[in-house]
């Protein structure tokens, strides 16, 4: 991996720590914070990386509340059981009444 992309990864994961229990926000989300609107997939993949490095990583789902990300979480339901140990409903793989756990790190970094 480049420098550079390790560099994205870790403000990526700077971002995640920050979000609230309880809460989820959006791949695109993150990159529009960190100044790169077009790169939600390299958000994905430094999701796909961070198993090791204590990031709330199933805090993180696709714009329509998704849990996109949910097979590289060992186990079949370990995304949805995280989120719903903090009161995130999830119905069919997808964040149910999303605009009331959605937190935007622009509005609230």
């Amino acid at each position: 991996m480049k420098p550079e992309t390790l560099g994205f990864f870790e403000n990526v994961y700077d971002v995640v720590r920050q979000i609230p229990f309880g809460k989820v926000t959006s791949y695109g989300a993150i990159a529009k914070y960190l100044g790169a609107a077009k790169s939600a997939r390299i958000v994905g993949y430094a999701m796909n990386s961070s198993h090791d490095k204590d990031v709330p990583a199933h805090r993180v789902v696709n714009r329509k509340g998704l849990l996109t990300g949910k097979h590289h979480f060992q186990g079949t339901n370990l995304m949805q059981q995280l989120l719903e140990n903090e009161g995130v409903e999830v119905v069919d793989n997808q964040i149910q009444n999303l605009e009331s756990v959605y937190w935007d790190p622009a509005k609230e970094l």
